[in-house]
């Protein structure tokens, strides 16, 4: 089944109040092509034309006129002037008219990203008594102020928007259910209760539960749709496939018969070239788990012979980005079996220029490319309009959305991303972040606060630290850590401005109020420190907070290394981390295997499991490109592509626990 698949948080990522919107976009012309007010239809004029209108009428229509004024105003995105013109309304209003004004405050409200009052304004409005119009209007709001995330009541409401849209808008409403459908987690969509005279929405939930238990298989997930469209042909979606799910109908395997693997086979980022490297090749040769190879005590047990690495340190040498993570995928694929028959070329991208070696690829017959690895380099192949298909390792600043290439990095603000989101699912709602001084720490900073403000939050706190010498300082000096913090100002990673059903929401003219600020007193901190950091850190808390706090405490995959020895994990418990499932216990033998390879170096094991999954996702790369929600287990994380073919990556999360390394629940 589909767990909900969390959106990456760039520009271009696909945001469902964005698709929703657009639906019945009114033409907006000099004046409205009737001289009869009716503000129960669209409003087709301008707010200067209106609030003329309103001057030059009688007291029978000039309320009509200002709600149409205000109506305009607020697509024009002009809200102080709007809410001026509310407040001039006369208090006694017809009941036509307070219901219009209920709608008109709601899109107020929502303008604000008060979502709750516009909701509990729309559940003042009597929907049997508004126009088609109206209603559009009404259930794209309800769709706004639900923030499209998935639920019974979000679907309800696009399936009864569907009835009264027409043509483009129409079919952005269908993509939306469907995106709704296959973001909403399993055993969410699992648990669903629906009344029997629900046909439509019964026929949604069969059709994700068909797309489900094919989406592996795109031949059979053709013969699958054609099936469904047969079962419930007065659908919206059988009269009209979402338009992901029409892509499959042309769905065509990529040759893999040769890859070229683009990697810096020499020069400082070698040695992350040659994990990666061996990664690929022992996936390619189905070399994985020996049945030869002695399993251990399974790390989920005892961590103290291994190492989660520094997540960052291959990142800042050479710009090879080491770790990511994020939403929660569907029912995941297993593994391509070995394509022994592949013929793999290494160029070395180190020694000459990457238009150089895409063209030498090209010419030596590649059908596919996976690299490269460093972020310059993904940037020129981005931009190189090559023909070929890429697997780039690495992503850009600027994601560009190009059909043949899809993106695969490791990184710490993808870390930083799935962890805004874990903290978020546990309740807390008042992280802290506590960084080093370092750009590595702004970054980090930067991708928890604007992932965290896109699922609902406030204004996070951040908190620096220095060298591992200043820690030890503060501790010998009793001082510990205060974790006072100071609010976090970041940009939005995704335009304010949204267009819904016969009316719209720009990003305002005016300055609006941002979420409010923590108060100081967070109930979670995020730690993004090396071993011997965190080592000094915890206990600078507990000697601030004391050992009863309540705040509870994450850290990223740097400071899990191996040789951590018993006393070490006494003293980090109750503390939880993330890593790769293969440092997770996934696969037991597989990390057995890989720690002895690189000598317990997990920055290099990380890289090693990359390399595997790298050879997956190749064997996989029209399902990434065409198939919406795919999903599949990987080595360094739960693997899903965005529609920008951006593969997001959900990692594991363990806890300390008397001496012991558990599952985090």
């Amino acid at each position: 089944m589909l767990p909900s698949n969390f959106v990456r948080h760039k520009a271009g990522r696909f945001v469902p109040v964005l698709l929703a919107g657009l639906i019945l976009a009114a033409c907006t012309g000099q004046g409205p092509q009737t001289s009869n007010v009716n503000i129960q239809g669209p409003a087709t004029g301008t707010s200067d034309y209106y609030l003329q209108q309103a001057q030059q009428s009688s007291d029978d229509s000039k309320t009509d006129w200002q709600l149409l004024a205000i109506r305009a105003l607020m697509k024009e995105g002009k809200y102080s002037q709007a809410s001026q013109q509310i407040g001039q309304l006369p208090q006694q209003l017809s009941t036509t008219q307070q219901q219009e004004l209920r709608l008109l405050n709601a899109q107020l409200r929502l303008s604000n990203q008060d979502f709750n009052g516009a909701q509990q304004l729309l559940g003042q409005v009597d929907a049997g008594a508004l126009s088609k119009d109206q209603l559009a209007r009404y259930y794209a709001l309800q769709i706004a102020a639900m923030q499209s995330r998935p639920s019974l009541p979000l679907l309800r409401a696009y399936i009864a928007q569907e009835p009264l849209l027409q043509g483009d808008d129409r079919q952005k409403n269908i993509d939306a259910t469907w995106q709704a459908l296959l973001q909403m987690p399993q055993d969410q969509a699992n648990n669903l209760v629906i009344n029997a005279n629900e046909n439509t929405l019964q026929g949604w939930l069969d059709l994700l539960g068909v797309y489900r238990a094919n989406s592996g298989a795109p031949e059979a997930l053709k013969a699958a749709l054609k099936d469904w469209q047969t079962r419930y042909p007065q659908n919206p979606a059988a009269k009209s496939l979402p338009t992901a799910l029409s892509q499959v109908q042309n769905f065509t395997q990529a040759s893999t018969s040769t890859i070229a693997l683009l990697l810096p086979t020499s020069g400082q980022a070698q040695v992350f070239a040659s994990a990666i490297q061996r990664g690929f090749n022992d996936a390619k040769n189905g070399a994985l788990n020996p049945a030869s190879q002695p399993v251990d005590a399974a790390p989920s047990a005892d961590h103290s012979s291994t190492d989660a690495g520094d997540a960052t340190a291959t990142a800042n040498a050479g710009e090879a980005n080491p770790d990511a993570a994020q939403p929660e995928t569907q029912p995941t694929q297993a593994a391509a079996a070995p394509a022994v028959t592949a013929q793999i070329r290494v160029y070395d991208t180190s020694s000459q220029p990457i238009q150089q070696v895409l063209q030498q690829a090209q010419q030596d017959g590649a059908t596919l490319v996976v690299g490269p690895l460093l972020k310059s380099n993904v940037e020129q192949v981005a931009s190189s309009q090559t023909p070929l298909n890429v697997l780039a390792l690495n992503e850009p600043e600027q994601i560009q959305n190009l059909p043949n290439l899809c993106y695969f990095a490791l990184s710490p603000e993808d870390e930083a991303r799935d962890a805004a989101h874990h903290i978020w699912d546990q309740g807390k709602r008042q992280p802290l972040l506590l960084v080093p001084r370092s750009s590595l720490g702004d970054r980090v900073s930067k991708a928890f606060a604007q992932e965290w403000q896109t699922l609902g939050g406030a204004t996070v706190l951040q908190q620096k630290f220095g060298s591992v010498a200043e820690l030890k300082q503060g501790i010998n000096s009793g001082a510990g850590i205060a974790l006072s913090g100071t609010p976090l100002t970041v940009e939005p990673t995704q335009p304010q401005g949204i267009a819904i059903a016969g009316l719209t929401i720009p990003a305002p003219q005016e300055s609006m109020p941002t979420p409010d600020a923590p108060q100081g007193n967070p109930d979670a901190v995020y730690i993004v420190s090396t071993q011997d950091e965190l080592q000094l850190i915890k206990p600078m808390i507990t000697m601030r907070t004391g050992s009863r706090s309540n705040i509870a405490l994450y850290a990223s995959s740097r400071s899990y290394q191996a040789g951590a020895g018993p006393d070490f994990r006494l003293e980090m418990d109750g503390l939880q981390f993330s890593d790769i499932p293969l440092l997770s216990g996934a696969d037991p033998a597989l990390m057995q295997q890989a720690a002895r390879s690189f000598n317990n170096d997990y920055s290099l094991v990380r890289l090693y499991a990359m390399g595997i999954d790298a050879w997956t996702l190749a064997n996989h790369f029209n399902q990434m490109r065409q198939t919406p929600g795919f999903a599949i287990d990987g080595n360094t994380g739960k693997l899903s592509a965005n529609q920008d073919c951006v593969i997001n990556r959900k990692l594991a999360w363990n806890q300390y626990q008397k001496g012991q390394i558990i599952a985090a629940p």
